[in-house]
């Protein structure tokens, strides 16, 4: 039998078959794919195989197929492992807030970076426009106009007051998309309005520390009334980057990939080297100082400053 895994709770796996059927499937012994150190050898949105146990109504899988993309975070507890969030996804959502908590341009430079390295389609959605004073909606316009002059998909909605829910909704359908962003930036409630019979648990954000509460424990796959279906996944606190060399961080970053065959040298890090387009076109204003740093940063592997730096 063939089937899509629609939630992973760390042993045991959901498995949802072409007519509708839902199966609770386990893997036998160890089951690794080749040239991936995760975690989590399987994932929400993977297709696998897999056989019912006798006399029993659990399922054994025995095979992945080959996944169209992934998108993986460090691992929590080691560091030098991975975490694949889901496979096979059309577009990643990554939810933004300004505060409340605040999503900091590191971490959605991060976040885009892996997307563009396992080839994912990302939308920025900025949500709660509806409670913000004026200095941050500047900072907002600020951060629409840096990643939209890149080509990024940029949507301002607001999950409580129903702002921009169909241009959402419009993208999302007969596709397999990907919420994610910190806990707190209203994953779940957005994802509510968009199907409210998920009824999906919501946590208010602290007010003291400004972060999220986790309502969502493991990643799980939702089918959508309209077509398609959505993952939500836990909130992400960081997102250190992995698998990445150095020369290779470049071309994840669409403005200064496009800028580096003007380089004097073709193994250019745009830091010191002369006669480098990038710093050139940063002198000039031709691309963002954020973006810049936080290049800088992955390419020191710096996987803390993402976390605190600020809009300040």
């Amino acid at each position: 039998m063939t089937g899509i895994v629609t939630k992973s709770t760390g042993s045991w796996y959901i498995v949802r078959t072409d007519d509708k059927k839902y199966f609770e499937c386990r893997i036998r012994g160890k089951f690794r794919i080749k040239g991936i150190k995760s975690t989590n050898p399987i994932s929400v949105g993977d297709i696998v195989d897999f056989e019912l146990e006798e006399n029993k109504e659990t399922g054994v899988i025995n095979n992945i197929h080959d996944r169209k993309n992934y998108i993986v975070r460090k691992s929590v507890n080691l560091s030098k492992q991975t975490h694949i969030i889901a496979a096979n996804i059309n577009i990643a959502f990554l939810m933004v807030t300004i505060d409340n908590p605040p999503t900091f341009p590191g971490f959605i430079d991060r976040f885009l970076a892996t997307a563009e390295a396992y080839n994912i389609s990302a939308v920025l959605l900025f949500n709660k426009i509806d409670s913000y004073d004026e200095h941050q909606l500047e900072l907002l316009e600020e951060l629409i106009d840096i990643y939209e002059k890149i080509g990024y998909i940029c949507i301002e909605v607001s999950a409580t007051e129903n702002i921009n829910i169909e241009a959402v909704k419009e993208l999302m359908k007969d596709r397999t998309t990907m919420f994610s962003g910190h806990s707190g930036v209203g994953k779940s409630t957005l994802i509510n309005t968009i199907e409210p019979s998920l009824n999906i648990k919501t946590a208010e954000t602290s007010l003291q520390h400004k972060q999220g509460q986790h309502t969502t424990t493991f990643a799980e796959m939702h089918e959508l009334s309209f077509g398609g279906f959505i993952i939500d996944t836990p909130g992400i606190k960081g997102f250190g980057v992995v698998d990445f060399e150095p020369h290779q961080i470049t071309d994840y970053f669409p403005e200064l990939f496009e800028l580096k065959k003007d380089c004097k040298f073709n193994n250019c890090l745009h830091q010191k080297e002369p006669k480098c387009a990038v710093k050139e076109a940063l002198e000039n204003d031709k691309i963002a100082p954020s973006r810049y740093f936080s290049y800088l940063q992955m390419l020191k592997k710096d996987d803390e400053h993402y976390r605190v730096n600020s809009y300040e």
